[in-house]
């Protein structure tokens, strides 16, 4: 015999019930936020944590110009840098600098002849240590640049390049702070 009264007592556990299975039923997947993305477009760039400043020194011609990059971090906050070349086309990719540890201030030396076939730099910034970094890890900061950026001067002896961009990564930070 079937018993014909519904209480509406019953109601709210049924609910949470089917509610259980659904959830039950349909896993939840845990991934790792992805990294923040930050399209850099100026020679010189500046966040909390962080500064680049890009230069080149030149050559004896133009295939020998070196693209320097000074890297400013808060070890703190970021502890290893990986830098990549992207074709954003065909996104075939190259690894320029491998997961490098990083105390305060790195300087990068890429050929500027290389930025042809890869123009893409991404700059992958890491709150691990250089030695936990694996290729499949997710960088907490990715600067990325198409290219090299106009605005960057152009030198003939590392002097001037270092005072520059000693300049203008100071220059970047007080312009973030005043943000």
């Amino acid at each position: 015999m079937i018993n014909a009264n519904f209480s509406l007592s019953g109601l709210p556990f049924v609910a949470g019930l089917l509610l259980t299975l659904c959830i039950a039923g349909n896993p939840v997947e845990l991934r790792a936020a992805p990294p923040a993305d930050v399209h850099g477009s100026l020679d010189a760039y500046a966040q909390p944590g962080l500064a680049l400043a890009w230069g080149v020194l030149r050559g004896v011609d133009d295939a020998a110009a070196t693209v320097v990059v000074r890297v400013d971090v808060d070890p703190n906050v970021y502890r290893t840098l990986a830098v990549t070349g992207v074709d954003p086309f065909t996104k075939a990719s190259q690894t320029l600098v491998a997961p490098t540890p990083i105390k305060r201030t790195l300087l990068v030396r890429l050929p500027r002849a290389r930025f042809a076939d890869l123009p893409r730099t991404e700059w992958r910034f890491y709150s691990a240590a250089a030695t936990a970094v694996k290729a499949s890890d997710v960088p907490v900061l990715l600067v990325y640049y198409q290219g090299v950026p106009d605005t960057t001067p152009e030198f003939k002896d590392e002097a001037a390049l270092a005072a520059s961009l000693d300049q203008r990564i100071a220059r970047a930070r007080r312009e973030m702070k005043s943000k």
